[in-house]
């Protein structure tokens, strides 16, 4: 395994960010590096107590120990995705015709030269064992935690995961919650499916990393990097991929990378970036 431990690791956005690893600026050159193994894990979840749920699908690939992962809509994604991925390399990949292989194989890239460690600027955070539920919110914990807003703001959510909601309640918070699926939150709120039209009524932005496989990240880094506002990202798709946009609009990141906490119901870790610590009292 390679890993850089030098302190230029970011990039002034995801464009560029492509650009570096193409020219080796993060460590071996992209054209050298073989995806091993591709695979998806489809997923039906509705928790106890809950009147919904949802359905999640991922694209995952491996690049020796590392696995990138890129979530996409249920059904949205070719079965000749993963045939096209096996035995390919990265940089064939960052130019695939489909965007969730280009954000997938980023991700296993930085993944495998810049592992979610100390050195890359990641503060671990436990996961306790648990339910789904359980484990639910306490990422939601984990991930507000990063929010630099006081009661009585408004949060732009855009991804929509009862539980961050539920944390978001907790903390006095207000929120407009977005997400492409439309529909109604646990509390009957209207769930909005045009998240760029509502950046102009919120303080903050709370989004998932899943904003990179349908092409509406750049604007919301943007929008956060020129009028100043917190972007916290929440991120199992491009978990190695955010964290390199901090400083860039990207405030904080929570990074979760494969195996998520909803395919074990034991501890695990998620790695916070943008925090100066972490009590896992927050928990």
């Amino acid at each position: 395994m390679t890993t850089i431990t030098h302190t230029d690791v970011s990039a002034a956005s995801y464009d560029e960010l492509v650009d570096r690893v193409l020219r080796g600026g993060f460590g071996p050159d992209p054209r050298t590096q073989r995806i091993a193994v591709a695979f998806t894990t489809r997923q039906a979840v509705r928790h106890d107590g809950r009147s919904g749920g949802y359905r999640n699908e991922v694209l995952s690939l491996r690049l020796d120990e590392a696995v990138g992962s890129c979530a996409v809509e249920p059904g949205g994604l070719p079965d000749s995705a993963v045939e096209d991925c096996v035995g390919a390399d990265v940089a064939q990949l960052l130019a695939h015709e489909l965007v969730p292989v280009r954000v997938a194989a980023l991700d296993a890239y930085l993944m495998h030269v810049l592992p979610h460690s100390p050195t890359s600027g990641a503060h671990p955070c436990p996961l306790p064992a648990g339910s789904s539920l359980e484990k639910s919110r306490a990422r939601a914990a984990a991930v507000v935690g990063l929010l630099d807003a006081t009661p009585g703001r408004t949060v732009l959510v855009v991804g929509v995961v009862n539980s961050l909601l539920e944390a978001l309640r907790a903390r006095d918070l207000a929120y407009i919650p977005c997400d492409l699926k439309g529909g109604t939150t646990e509390w009957g709120e209207q769930v909005r499916t045009d998240a760029l039209a509502e950046l102009e009524h919120c303080d903050a932005v709370l989004a998932s990393g899943m904003t990179l496989g349908n092409g509406s990240f750049e604007p919301l880094r943007e929008h956060a990097r020129r009028y100043g506002k917190p972007l916290v990202m929440f991120a199992q798709t491009g978990s190695a991929v955010l964290p390199r946009l901090i400083g860039a609009g990207v405030s904080a990141v929570c990074a979760e990378p494969y195996p998520f906490f909803w395919l074990d119901g034991g501890p695990g870790t998620i790695h916070r970036y943008g925090c100066s610590e972490y009590s896992g009292a927050a928990l």
